[in-house]
């Protein structure tokens, strides 16, 4: 029997699934009151999850859970309800801890067998088990002094309050590997195929009459999803590029000359000055989204006319997924995404989204077995809304051109600085219209403009990210033009935030 991972709403669980099949360890994710006594798991994993395990209505433990006789690790919200499962306790821990932090192995066990001395973490709880259940040892102390990582080998129960799963937890693949030692699962290369597996999933749910309308935008996932419907499908894949306004500079020519290159014929639809107009006057992110996601639907059927199609596909990855809504645990909703969430019921299509369980450096790995370019695949990620959400409060023509030309600069100096390699170095780099005032000096004349964020980071998922360390040089020819070359800009500031707690786009 496969591991059986069950979800508590982390906004991690699949990232979980994801390092396992790596490992070439088979896992189901099932949500937590969706356990039943009939399975027969070799090894369980339990999430982390937004809730706090001593309220009325959290999440609860299965008893069945304990009674299957398999290896048990609980990550975060995991080990504090398996702690309190087993007679133990939890408490509020003040300010709690978020980010990257230090803690210390006290003593050799084998979960974190080969790991010794100080290892950095990634953390992201306010609460903490103050006391272990009979059996339990501690393994490993944060640097505030809070149990980190608990054993019981006699019981095979492991639990850890930092994520193994995320790239930040350096040591998180040998936990993980440890684990399913325990577990005595061999670990062994992984020869799971995704594209096979994704052409097989395609003709189950197409069948041999469906036709296809796909959105694309020029960006690597609506790209990828167009090249694999049109290798599965043909001529019964109707693609349709909408110019929103919104959409970086000289992005319609390029996305046009890129498809025709494939074979792959698209209509393209100019609906800037609906998506204008529907914007007047908003400045809340989450209804700019909505807004943004109506208005692709009305264009996608406006660019149609009468012709019928039985799906929309889209290019929806599983970071939109998590930021959106819980898929199959109950996670907090951090942002909306135009692609997330379901088709209004009168358009009569269902959804296509082959991508929906992937992130962005597998989509590229799909994108090379399909036969893309490189300059393609490594494209900079650019959001659905487009600039619309680059620019902090109401979006207008004038802060529309200033974000536009602001992104593209801070495009060419990284490119021209890094040359081919940008877009493998730093994750993204890209700028934010803010409308803050602030006082400047023009040729000796007063200015009161407004302010550009310029925000580069590292990532392996778009899962955590964190700010680039990026060279003085390289931001001073960056501030430089934007001050020189974009009207009503009078101070450049660079992001040094972290996601978690920041997200990587600013709404």
């Amino acid at each position: 029997m496969e591991i059986l991972i069950v979800d508590y709403g982390s906004q991690y669980t699949q990232l979980i699934s994801r390092r396992l099949l790596e490992m070439g360890a088979a896992n189901k994710i099932l949500p937590w009151d969706k356990v039943t006594d009939d399975l027969f798991p070799s090894a369980i994993i339990l999430s982390g999850g937004p809730a706090v395990v001593t309220d009325s209505g959290a999440p609860t433990l299965d008893p069945c859970i304990l009674n299957f006789g398999a290896p048990i690790l609980g990550i975060c919200y995991g080990m504090q309800l398996l702690t309190t499962a087993l007679g133990g306790s939890v408490c509020t821990t003040g300010d709690g801890e978020y980010g990257r932090a230090s803690i210390k192995a006290l003593q050799k066990s084998k979960l974190l067998g080969g790991i010794e001395g100080e290892f950095e973490v990634w953390m992201s709880h306010g609460v903490s088990v103050d006391q272990v259940p009979h059996g339990f040892r501690v393994d490993a102390l944060s640097e505030s002094g809070l149990f980190a990582a608990i054993s019981n080998d006699d019981a095979h129960f492991y639990g850890v309050q930092f994520h193994p799963e995320v790239s930040h937890t350096a040591i998180g693949g040998k936990i993980l590997s440890n684990f399913l030692k325990i577990a005595g699962i061999p670990l062994r290369k992984n020869s799971y195929t995704r594209l096979s597996n994704i052409q097989i999933e395609l003709q189950e749910q197409l069948g041999p009459t469906s036709k296809v309308l796909c959105g694309v935008s020029g960006g690597v996932d609506s790209t990828v999803v167009a090249k694999l419907l049109h290798d599965a499908i043909g001529d019964r894949l109707t693609c349709v590029f909408v110019d929103t306004g919104l959409l970086r500079q000289e992005e319609v020519e390029d996305t046009m000359n890129m498809f025709d290159g494939y074979g792959i014929g698209v209509k393209c639809y100019d609906a800037s000055e609906q998506f204008l107009y529907a914007l007047r006057g908003v400045t809340d992110p989450e209804t700019k989204r909505k807004i943004i996601g109506r208005e692709f639907i009305n264009a996608f059927m406006t660019a149609v006319g009468r012709e019928k199609f039985d799906f929309l596909a889209q290019g929806t990855l599983y970071p939109d997924v998590i930021e959106s809504m819980s898929t199959k645990g109950p996670s907090s909703v951090i942002k909306s995404h135009h692609n997330v969430g379901g088709l209004p019921k009168e358009l009569g299509l269902k959804v296509c989204e082959p991508l929906r369980f992937m992130f962005k450096d597998e989509v590229r790995e799909l994108g090379k077995e399909l036969g893309i370019p490189d300059k393609m695949l490594w494209r900079q990620p650019f959001p659905g809304p487009g600039l619309a959400i680059r620019i902090v409060g109401e979006v207008t023509p004038q802060r529309v051109s200033a974000a536009r030309k602001a992104n593209h600069i801070v495009s060419e100096v990284v490119e021209a600085e890094y040359s081919t390699n940008a877009s493998k170095k730093f994750w993204q780099y890209f700028a934010v219209y803010a409308p803050v005032k602030s006082v400047g000096v023009v040729g000796d004349e007063r200015t009161y403009g407004d302010t550009i964020v310029v925000r580069i980071c590292d990532s392996l998922d778009g899962m955590t990210a964190n700010w680039s360390r990026m060279g003085y040089d390289v931001l001073d020819k960056i501030s430089t033009r934007i001050t020189n070359e974009v009207p009503g800009i009078s101070r450049v500031v660079y992001d040094i935030s972290h996601k978690p707690p920041a997200t990587i786009e600013w709404e």
